[in-house]
């Protein structure tokens, strides 16, 4: 795993609390799963019907059987639990999800996600993100700050097809830690020992600065 990739995953994991239900998105948020403490009792919820998922199994508890929604193989809590795909969707949009943790390709200054194809590569599906960003009580994009160009992946407005619309509460880069409220989007960490001049000079969108950082970083 690459260092910025590991300081995405140990900050997304904060996000995370005992008792909650949590949707893991496919690629980098499934690592996740690997990080959360084991005083922390969370349930991992896999829109393809399981309740309950473990961390990546080692060689020896491999099961074919038993797979998440990006098809690799998981393990299962004690007390976890399997149901079919109607079953995991009726949890999904009946707001019974209370964090969803998903990747994303770009995030628009108010909010707007996409993070389900590119045009004109091949896609397998629009899986069940749609569905997610619409139904969690909370939703938390996690990317790099910039693509493989050098590019900000945080735009005015996303060029790339939306997966939804003002959807976004936080999100979680390598550089920062941002949030969308009623005011627009909020810098409210600085992450990696960049600064909040860096992270103007990386970030296409329009932003204001959280008043404590703010006056942390004055106080420097």
């Amino acid at each position: 795993m690459s260092d910025a990739r590991e300081r995405i995953i140990q900050r997304a994991v904060q996000e995370i609390e005992g008792g909650m239900i949590v949707n893991l998105g496919i690629g980098m948020p499934t690592m996740i799963a690997n990080h959360i403490p084991a005083d922390k009792d969370v349930f991992l919820h896999s829109e393809n019907g399981l309740l309950g998922i473990g961390p990546y199994p080692r060689e020896e508890e491999l099961d074919p059987d038993l797979i998440n929604a990006g098809k690799e193989t998981v393990t299962v809590k004690d007390g976890g639990s399997f149901f079919d795909n109607a079953e995991s969707f009726a949890m999904i949009r009946g707001g019974h999800i209370d964090l969803a943790v998903l990747g994303g390709m770009e995030v628009s200054e108010n909010g707007d996600l996409a993070n389900w194809m590119i045009p004109g590569k091949m896609v397998k599906g629009m899986g069940g993100a749609m569905d997610i960003v619409q139904g969690a009580r909370n939703v938390v994009i996690i990317m790099n700050h910039v693509n493989k160009h050098g590019d900000s992946k945080i735009r005015t407005s996303c060029e790339l097809p939306l997966t939804g619309e003002q959807v976004v509460s936080r999100l979680i880069t390598d550089m920062a830690v941002f949030d969308f409220t009623d005011e627009g989007m909020v810098l409210k960490e600085v992450l990696n020992g960049t600064d909040i001049a860096d992270i103007r000079d990386h970030t296409e969108a329009a932003f204001t600065v959280d008043s404590a950082l703010a006056q942390k970083e004055d106080s420097r």
